[in-house]
């Protein structure tokens, strides 16, 4: 890895970094959420890995410098797609709930007191499901990769154990939750020094994470759900309040899914089935623009930021009210990706002013703080991969000695038992994380996906339309502002949208809500393009700490 690959230690004054975040390849192109991960990631491929090697050594490398929102304490979804055969795959690694989780564990103690709902799903061991990252991240080496275990997790070891660059978004997210870290576990021990954040540009090491990843790569994921790493994250979370087992940890598997697959004005567009919502409803707001001239509607226009709101209110109502673990509840998926209700919904859209959301019946039409890379290589092989330990930190708890944060991902179930995301034991949490193909007549066009909560559904659906419809390349369709949307009664915008424009959508009936002018509550994708003469592009969103390197 070369000095130019690491993030410099020099920003602008908002703390942030606006070029060079892009780059062309012939071989294969990585784009993700630090720079030091998308070099390791090219490096796998110089040395003849392929999409699917890279970006398991991307993983691993991610969950050592954005710790704050990714790691082996954590889970996500893999999306594949095999470059000889052209088939698509889906590894849902996704945490599962602890088998003793059950309805009202997270309701107040006492009548009036919201202490226990905002803390114990949320900090603490009780916040803690079954991790899946370890166990998703080597299956899809053994199943798709080329390479060992040995040779991918590595160089994360090593970055481990040398250090990387404090970005000031990094000391930004220890500032806020540094009594978090001194609370739980061993967290404070790395992230905090004298009790503070380490200074912006200064090097943090681990070597307790650099240790336990030589672990795994020696000994594979039985070191991680079993033996001592295992004995570790038992004891902790016991100590903090929570309810995982050994049990937990050894009975958990990886998921092999069928993605979700849509078609937007000829492009098809391949994304995460249930138990993520996500790539469900980028389909279904695909499918409500695809009946209007979006082409027409300049990017940055009123009329433009009105539709993709009354859309994508529309689609996030149908998220709550129908979208859980599909082993659990009836999920009408095969009518939400239908076209024909897409219409239906699209009839609801008044173009002159905004509506308050309702769902239809797409039952009659049956016949979710989070990282994101996207790699791909000339022969075609495709990775998505979105992963998570849900908020900035996770729980906060760090096993004695091990270096890893563990997720908070219980609070992504809902508190009220009759919700089809309500807590059940074994049961999948809701998510919004999108990780997307597009493909055009069977070949690559796009590979996308984003971190951000509930709008990564809408930051993924903006891109794509900017792509597609606008004919934008992929570093300024990441780049362009966005509005940011779901089920509420607002829109969040980012303050680069032109002043009259937000007035036009003001007198039109919207309740408007500034964020900053590049907010990473809009999300923070990273993409790959399939170009013209054999080139791949790639890019990464200035709204994090992202960057694409290709080959």
């Amino acid at each position: 890895m070369s000095k130019n690959d690491i993030l410099p230690r020099s920003f602008d004054e908002r703390g942030m970094i606006r070029s060079g975040r892009s780059d062309v390849g012939v071989v294969g192109m990585v784009s993700s959420g630090r720079g030091e991960a998308s070099a390791i990631g090219r490096d796998i491929m110089k040395k003849g890995g392929n999409a699917i090697d890279a970006a398991v050594a991307t993983a691993f490398a991610l969950g050592v410098c954005e710790p704050n929102a990714n790691g082996i304490g954590g889970g996500g979804f893999m999306l594949i797609r095999e470059g000889k055969t052209g088939e698509c795959v889906f590894l849902d690694f996704r945490e599962t709930a602890p088998a003793a989780a059950k309805p009202g564990m997270y309701i107040p103690m006492e009548p009036g007191s919201n202490t226990d709902k905002e803390w114990r799903n949320i900090y603490g061991g009780a916040a803690v499901a079954t991790p899946g990252d370890v166990a998703g991240l080597l299956y899809a080496l053994e199943h798709y990769g080329t390479m060992q275990p040995e040779e991918v997790i590595a160089p994360a070891a090593a970055l481990a154990r040398n250090g990387y660059i404090v970005t000031p978004l990094l000391h930004g997210d220890v500032e806020a939750h540094k009594e978090q870290l001194l609370r739980y576990g061993d967290g404070h021990k790395i992230y905090l020094r004298d009790g503070a954040p380490p200074p912006v540009g200064s090097t943090l090491c681990n070597p307790n994470l650099a240790n336990t990843l030589e672990q795994i790569a020696k000994n594979g994921k039985d070191a991680f759900y079993k033996g001592e790493i295992a004995d570790r994250i038992i004891a902790q979370t016991e100590k903090e309040g929570g309810i995982l087992t050994h049990a937990d940890l050894e009975g958990f598997k990886v998921r092999v899914l069928k993605p979700v697959v849509g078609e937007y004005r000829g492009y098809q567009i391949i994304s995460s089935p249930p138990p993520s919502s996500g790539g469900t409803h980028v389909v279904e707001i695909l499918n409500v623009l695809e009946n209007f001239d979006v082409a027409s509607l300049a990017p940055d226009s009123a009329e433009y930021f009105h539709l993709l709101s009354e859309t994508f209110k529309l689609c996030y109502s149908d998220r709550t009210k129908y979208m859980g673990d599909p082993n659990f509840v009836k999920v009408p998926l095969k009518g939400l990706l239908n076209k024909e209700y897409a219409r239906t919904l699209a009839a609801k859209i008044d173009r002159s002013k905004p509506r308050k959301p309702t769902c239809n019946d797409p039952f009659s039409y049956e016949s979710i703080s989070t990282t994101h890379f996207s790699i791909g290589d000339k022969d075609g092989n495709l990775v998505a991969c979105t992963r998570t330990i849900n908020h900035f930190f996770g729980s906060a708890v760090v096993p004695e000695g091990t270096g890893f944060l563990l997720n908070d991902e219980m609070e992504d179930f809902s508190l009220n038992p009759a919700s089809p995301n309500a807590v059940a034991g074994g049961k999948i949490p809701l998510s919004c994380m999108s990780p997307t193909f597009v493909l055009k007549e069977g070949k690559p066009f796009a590979v996308v996906g984003s971190p951000g909560g509930t709008r990564i559904i809408s930051t993924v659906s903006q891109v794509i339309t900017h792509l597609i419809d606008h004919e934008m390349g992929l570093e300024e369709a990441i780049a362009t502002p966005r509005i940011g949307d779901d089920d509420e009664d607002y829109i969040l915008y980012e303050t680069r949208i032109p002043e009259d424009v937000i007035e036009q959508l003001k007198r039109m009936g919207h309740r408007m809500e500034p964020c900053a002018d590049w907010d990473r509550v809009m999300g923070s994708l990273n993409g790959v393009q399939y170009g013209k003469n054999g080139r791949i592009y790639g890019a990464a969103d200035p709204r994090r700490d992202g960057f694409a390197f290709g080959v």
